[in-house]
């Protein structure tokens, strides 16, 4: 789907270094069967190879992911919307969504409250992305996590199970059996249907998916149901592409870190963006170095993807709170957050998460010189050369 003509009068276009040489191509969409995925894997359903000539919607900058007591509260987002107005730097707002929220029945959607925001987002002219959660971070959130139709379903095979932290067999939350092809095309379905809604709207600035790793389960996983997990997490990643030809795309990455250099060149051939869930500034396991202990982490991605494909991180409350996971590092300052991510990993999009004890120290920086002399905040505003594209 393109953006509606009468959008396109609005707005000017800005191709990538790519699409200069080939703005005079167009490729339809094109679907293989039993594509072999980059480990090797069977893929029996649909892959999306993405048109050359489609524009992007593109809005780098600083966004913020929405907390408790989230967006659906009229008090918290007049909080939300008063600091947007008064701080030029923040392009927008992160909302999570489980797919419950968006899916009540089967083939049965309610999108309304993603239509709230963007009305009043639109008021503002700010944007919204919205993150769409394979995992619960809290054992309470099972039931939410998928639909009822799911969980109930014997085909379905429950659709969650859970998963503990590396040091703990105690349940940390639950993930979506990605490896039923019956789940993994149910959630396409949604995403066929969002992308149908909002892929036109010009403030519906992005769409992604939660980071890669699964934790610990704590049921047996045999070989195949692992490889099943990552491919159709991949094959998720090409619908949404498809579904979504004018909205920036993206995977939160970080782990394991043998599947990640599949990840990134699926996303180098199809213009999906990378992610991270985290700014941790010590952290061993993302910024591993491949010469020295193979294979290498996220981080070490970056630099190199930088003007490519879109880079995206978000900075979570652990990452206010100490630069390694396990604690033994030290507080950082927020300057130094946006420092990292924007010097060490030259990111388009920052996600700051909206944490009460953290957040008015965001807003402090967001008002420095640095943020506010143009619309990208200082962070790296260059249309990729995934895209062919770029439309303001």
């Amino acid at each position: 789907m393109r953006i509606e003509n009468s959008i396109q009068s609005r707005i000017s276009i800005s191709l990538s270094g790519a699409a200069k040489q080939i703005c005079t191509v167009s490729i339809v969409l094109l679907f293989a069967i039993g594509m072999v995925l980059p480990w090797g894997m069977a893929h029996a359903g649909a892959v999306f190879i993405p048109p050359v000539d489609n524009p992007i919607k593109w809005h780098p900058g600083h966004y913020v992911t929405l907390v408790s007591p989230g967006p659906n509260n009229p008090w918290y987002m007049e909080q939300v919307y008063s600091e947007l107005k008064e701080n030029p730097a923040l392009q927008g707002i992160t909302i999570r969504y489980r797919w419950s929220e968006l899916e009540s029945a089967k083939g049965v959607y309610d999108f309304s409250a993603i239509d709230e925001h963007l009305k009043e987002l639109a008021i503002h002219k700010k944007r919204l992305i919205i993150l769409l959660e394979l995992r619960s971070s809290v054992e309470y959130l099972q039931a939410e996590l998928v639909p009822d139709y799911v969980k109930a379903g014997i085909l379905y095979e429950g659709g969650v199970f859970p998963y503990s932290g590396s040091r703990s067999t105690d349940i940390k939350g639950y993930n979506i059996k990605l490896w039923n092809p019956l789940v993994r095309d149910r959630l396409a379905a949604l995403m066929r249907e969002l992308g149908n809604r909002f892929n036109s709207h010009p403030y519906f600035e992005g769409v992604g998916l939660t980071e890669t790793s699964m934790g610990k389960p704590l049921i047996t996983l045999s070989n195949a149901e692992i490889d099943g997990y990552y491919k159709n997490m991949i094959s998720i990643n090409q619908q949404m592409r498809q579904y979504f030809p004018n909205t920036m795309v993206f995977q939160f990455i970080n782990y394991p870190r043998q599947l990640i250099e599949s990840f990134v060149n699926n996303m180098k051939e199809t213009g999906i963006a990378l992610g991270c869930p985290d700014v941790f500034l010590d952290e061993p396991g993302l910024f591993y170095d491949a010469a020295k202990n193979p294979p290498k982490g996220i981080y070490s991605y970056y630099p190199e993807l930088s003007g490519q494909i879109p880079l995206t991180i978000q900075i979570e409350k652990a990452n206010y709170e100490n630069t390694r996971y396990d604690g033994k590092g030290y507080q950082p300052t927020i300057s130094e957050l946006l420092a990292f991510a924007r010097h060490k990993l030259d990111v388009n999009y920052i996600f700051w998460t909206r944490s009460p004890d953290y957040f008015s120290g965001v807003l402090e920086v967001m008002g420095w010189k640095n943020q506010t002399r143009d619309a990208a905040g200082g962070l790296n505003s260059a249309c990729p050369s995934s895209y062919f594209a770029c439309v303001d």
